[in-house]
């Protein structure tokens, strides 16, 4: 399910009925005039996302299908932040718990946005080894030779796109 804040009727906080509202020249949902001003601001959450490299075997890239995702639908392995933990800490545990490989070094690639999802993408090359053990958020993985992996124009593609094009020998 999607946190969407324009779907939200009453103030989660009082009850009262939300009303379209401009503020800072962006339009928001905020309590009404009698309610306890509460304002919907629908910031986007942060995900951390790894493009998995599979050091014992044969440096393939890992990608995985959501269980929730129709057949032959590959990304990376994403998940959401704990309270006080760091992006990078953050990527190796949904690496370890989602696919049972331990991160033996972690890179950064870059931020991008996901409009659709009202996510940050928060990217990182993850180098892991170690026996792949899936939990029961992913269906299936594929693993893909490095000079065979290809981006994709949505969502952590970009992120694959960007990844390939520092590579030593892409093409410029």
């Amino acid at each position: 399910m999607r946190f969407n804040p324009d779907e939200w009727r009453h103030c989660p906080q009082c009850g009262e009925a939300l009303i379209d509202v401009e503020i800072g020249g962006l339009a928001r949902r905020a309590c009404g005039d009698a309610g306890c001003g509460f304002i919907v601001w629908g910031n986007p959450v942060p995900v951390v996302c790894a493009l998995i490299e599979c050091l014992d075997r044969e440096r393939h890239i890992l990608l995985a299908r959501n269980a929730a995702w129709p057949e032959g639908k590959f990304a990376l392995v994403t998940g959401f932040l704990e309270r006080d933990e760091a992006p990078e800490v953050a990527v190796a545990r949904e690496v370890r718990e989602e696919t049972g490989l331990e991160a033996q070094a972690v890179h950064w690639i870059g931020n991008y946005a996901f409009a659709e999802a009202n996510q940050v993408l928060l990217v990182y090359h993850v180098q892991a080894t170690g026996e792949i053990v899936l939990n029961e958020e992913l269906a299936e993985v594929k693993l893909i030779p490095r000079e065979k992996l290809k981006g994709w124009e949505r969502g952590t593609g970009h992120a694959v796109l960007d990844w390939l094009a520092r590579q030593p020998g892409a093409a410029r």
